[in-house]
């Protein structure tokens, strides 16, 4: 079955716009596509329409505290429900200002960019380091926009700045609380070796982890074997998506082929939520 559960588009720091990521998955002939921004749901309601044959799962992914890399995705929520809103507005916020101290930290390098150009680049959208790449392009400092990203914004490089997250326990009890499935995306970036990461899912199992990413589209062959091992090990749901995020990672197309016997307890559980 085609389908992609872990997308990303201009809400946050994706390269297509969410009525865009819906036309390219119809094209693409997915049965299921979810919209996971990071740490937003702004996207959700700029899709207005959805094409027959084609199913729409909302979906979230938020940023955990962690020594490394922790991702919780949340699928099948109440969009609308209070404490999830504001939450990421308090997230969204935190990032305005981490945008006006990169502003000064650019300023500080000999760069010159604005606020105001950033909002204009973004068109409305939440503003990312896609947009601060776009303009380096287009006011010369750099020669294309991934040089932006190698030279100066990816994490380690001189401009980066990190983002507010969230403890693991709030972001499950977030999701939860809304009424949707967490779900820990691609394990392998916790840096953690097979029995850490075994550990670790015990423990979040035990505050409200509901599932795990099995199938990603950097995960090895071994890795997905033994990601298959703990989601039957501790009877998680197991979703499947490729991090999509249009030219911002262009070796990242849309959609996976996945087993659908193996996506089944989890679509199911998902429908029901929805």
């Amino acid at each position: 079955m085609l389908l992609d559960l872990h997308t990303h588009s201009t809400a946050s720091d994706g390269t297509f716009s969410p009525e865009d990521l819906v036309l390219e998955a119809n094209r693409k002939k997915l049965k299921f596509l979810s919209l996971t921004d990071h740490d937003t749901i702004d996207g959700l309601s700029q899709i207005t329409s959805m094409p027959d044959g084609l199913i729409f799962i909302n979906g979230v992914e938020i940023s955990a505290e962690f020594p490394k890399t922790l991702h919780i995705l949340g699928y099948g929520f109440d969009p609308e429900q209070n404490k999830l809103k504001n939450t990421l507005k308090e997230l969204q916020d935190y990032r305005l200002n981490r945008n006006k101290k990169m502003i000064e930290n650019m300023k500080a390098l000999g760069f010159d960019i604005t606020l105001e150009e950033l909002e204009k680049e973004a068109g409305g959208e939440l503003i990312g380091r896609p947009h601060f790449a776009k303009l380096f392009a287009r006011k010369g400092y750099v020669s294309t926009y991934q040089e932006a990203f190698d030279k100066y914004l990816d994490k380690g490089k001189p401009l980066y700045l990190n983002k507010k997250r969230l403890a693991p326990e709030k972001a499950i009890r977030l999701i939860r609380d809304a009424g949707g499935i967490p779900v820990m995306a691609h394990p392998y970036q916790t840096k953690l070796d097979n029995e850490e990461l075994e550990q670790l899912i015990e423990k979040l199992i035990g505050i409200g982890l509901m599932g795990i990413e099995v199938y990603y589209s950097q995960h090895t062959p071994d890795q997905i074997k033994f990601y298959r091992y703990l989601a039957d090990k501790f009877n998680l749901l197991i979703t499947a998506g490729s991090d999509f995020h249009g030219s911002t990672k262009p070796h990242i197309e849309l959609g996976m082929n996945v087993d659908d016997k193996i996506l089944q307890p989890f679509l199911q559980a998902v429908i029901k939520k929805s």
